[in-house]
């Protein structure tokens, strides 16, 4: 009987496009490249494009080290308005005024998100309450109490062009870059959402060394 082909040993960095899950990424490479094992090291929004960390065959083994590591996100915040999912997967709502809103402001807001804290996520997220996503709570209009979770963020610069504020935060595991728009918002008193989002690092791996779905696929072997 002839042995079934192994999956090879990868670790692949991949530039996920905006609109795809993390999971979509997975099935198409599974998919394209006939494997067995393949897993991703952390997912990221169908609404953030950026840094994904895939593995494959006896690789799926070291996911958890990845999973673990530091990340860095750019993007930008809207204020003077909300959203229920804190970025633009739900209705923007809540106007207020933002004109006494001034760089400086902004810049002290951004300061004190500074060093580990708690950080409530996103009733729009995968985190598990009873059992079940709390996504799927709120989008059928639940109300829905998540648990704060200790987080660390270790940079948070801004640049303030109002009413968009681009950002580049470096910050540990479980950060909810969304909760941080929220957060932002109501200490500005204006509430945020996330605009747009794109992660740049995960430890020391850039997304300027990971490949498009297009290129990884654009050949039969990995």
């Amino acid at each position: 009987m002839q042995e079934s082909p192994k999956d090879p040993e990868k670790v692949l960095l991949v530039d996920k496009p905006l609109h795809w899950t993390s999971f979509d990424v997975v099935k198409k490479l599974r998919y394209h490249f006939k494997l067995k094992k393949i897993g991703h090291a952390g997912t990221l929004d169908p609404l953030a494009s950026g840094l994904l960390i895939l593995c494959t065959g006896k690789k799926t083994k070291e996911i958890e080290s990845y999973m673990g590591l530091e990340k860095e996100y750019t993007g930008s915040f809207v204020i003077g308005h909300t959203t229920p999912s804190y970025d633009l997967e739900t209705t923007i709502q809540n106007p207020k005024d933002i004109t006494h809103i001034t760089a400086q402001n902004i810049s002290e807001v951004a300061k004190s998100f500074l060093g580990r804290q708690l950080q409530v996520p996103p009733i729009y997220s995968a985190v598990r309450v009873e059992g079940k996503r709390a996504y799927e709570a709120a989008r059928k209009g639940k109300e829905v109490k998540l648990n704060p979770k200790e987080i660390e963020i270790t940079k948070f610069e801004v640049e303030a062009i109002l009413p968009e504020v681009k950002f580049r935060i470096v910050c540990s595991k479980g950060t909810y870059i969304r909760s941080i728009a929220r957060d932002f918002g109501e200490k500005l008193g204006t509430g945020a959402y996330l605009a747009a989002l794109r992660r740049t690092k995960i430890g020391d791996f850039s997304v300027e060394d990971a490949k498009s779905i297009e290129e990884l696929t654009s050949h039969e072997n990995l």
